[in-house]
């Protein structure tokens, strides 16, 4: 079983981990957008700044996992 959990660990800092975890953060961006959009027809403040404090959560997150993808190139030319 351990040996299993850990493959799936190295799964998650591999190259196409981070690119599954890309996928499914941007995913939830469309929720997001849905929630902007039902709080601007209804008028509702609070669920609009809960929508952009959410999209900007999504925005880091993206923008961690890139960084992660760079390093993983980096690391690939280093060890080439």
């Amino acid at each position: 079983m351990s040996g299993k959990l850990a493959k799936a660990k190295g799964f998650k800092k591999s190259r196409p981990g981070t690119y599954l975890s890309i996928g499914t953060t941007l995913f939830g961006a469309v929720s997001i957008v849905k929630q902007a959009k039902k709080a601007k027809t209804e008028q509702d403040t609070l669920q609009m700044i809960d929508a952009v404090v959410s999209a900007a959560a999504i925005v880091t997150g993206v923008a961690l996992l890139v960084r992660e993808l760079r390093r993983l190139n980096d690391d690939d030319v280093l060890a080439g």
